[in-house]
């Protein structure tokens, strides 16, 4: 029998990659702390972080027949490549949650569901609510769109009326067109949407490759040495999203700004250095209330930090909400 891979149980279930950090047997999760702890936090959020709708609609008029990406917030965007317009993680609810439970949105979708261009690539990193939101999948205009994801999370779509959809291991390679690849690669997270169901998904990054150009979309997920094994395989990347916040669980927590499954903005810049990044998006922030940092903090370390990383400050990109950006202004594309 072929030996299964490190990252795949006995039990059926699924663990991260070989020297990923392991969680504190210690660690007690508490609603009560953490919801008291939330309270104190300043939710005011800067007029400049959001873009008005009206200019969305009309920026992604003008780069219509253009590369581009678009921000739509946390972990939703729209990467437009030549014909092929890519969402990514998408979630439009108010809440992050079954039914009317888990964090609410602080800051609205850049546009309603029924408002985002014709998509032809629907991409999924893992089942966490912030990530695979049901609402959104069941009321998606576009089930025609091929959708890419992680084992065992297929079902959430056929059930749905989609009718392509493509389960992914990692390394798992589908080419979409000539010009255009999409690889599962590993992440350092986990799975759950239910108390029963711990780890009995996958989850992943995605590499986009368009016309020699290499694009990876991260899954959340904390450091690990796959990291360098990845930018030693597939590096240098033109350009890499990463998880810059949800870092903060002191003191449910004993220690302040650490936590094992999502990198802060150093520990992000940190992965970007080792896949070799030229230019790096920070993204995961300022829509729900996942952790206990300042709301507006992620970006201002991200950028702070960016030069002891190697990083140009412009070079490491932070989005506005609705802001819509020319491919050729991200990446180099000659």
């Amino acid at each position: 029998m072929k030996k299964k891979p490190y990252h795949h149980l006995p039990d059926g279930t699924f663990r991260n990659p070989e020297g990923s950090p392991k969680v504190n047997p210690n660690f007690r999760w508490s609603f009560k702390v953490f919801n008291k702890e939330k309270k104190k936090l300043d939710m005011t959020v800067s007029k400049e972080h959001v873009i008005e709708k009206e200019k969305v609609l009309a920026d992604l008029k003008l780069f219509q027949k253009d590369d581009y990406v678009a921000w739509i917030g946390h972990s939703t965007f729209l990467i437009k490549l030549g014909d092929t317009t890519i969402i990514t993680d998408p979630v439009f609810s108010k809440n992050a949650g079954p039914l009317f439970f888990g964090p609410k949105r602080f800051t609205k979708p850049a546009l309603r569901l029924n408002e985002i261009p014709k998509t032809d690539i629907f991409l999924l990193t893992h089942n966490h609510y912030d990530h695979q939101d049901m609402t959104t999948i069941r009321r998606f205009p576009f089930k025609d769109a091929k959708v890419l994801l992680p084992l065992r999370l297929g079902k959430y779509f056929t059930r749905n009326g989609y009718k392509y959809v493509n389960e992914m291991d990692w390394y798992d390679e589908i080419e979409i067109k000539q010009n255009l690849k999409i690889t599962f690669l590993p992440a350092v997270h986990w799975s759950k949407r239910s108390l029963t169901d711990t780890n009995r998904s996958l989850w992943g990054n995605f590499l986009i490759e368009y016309n020699k150009k290499k694009i990876i979309f991260g899954c959340d997920t904390g450091v690990g040495d796959i990291y360098k094994d990845l930018g030693n395989k597939y590096g240098p990347i033109d350009l890499t999203f990463i998880n810059i916040g949800a870092y903060n669980f002191f003191p449910i927590m004993p220690y302040k700004d650490k936590s094992i499954y999502h990198t802060n903005p150093e520990e992000a810049l940190e992965i970007a250095k080792n896949l070799k990044s030229k230019k790096v998006i920070g993204m995961h922030w300022g829509t729900f209330v996942l952790s206990l940092e300042p709301i507006m903090e992620p970006p201002i370390r991200f950028k702070k930090n960016a030069e002891k990383y190697g990083f140009k400050k412009e070079d490491t990109i932070i989005f506005k909400i609705g802001e819509v950006v020319s491919l050729k202004n991200l990446i180099d594309i000659n």
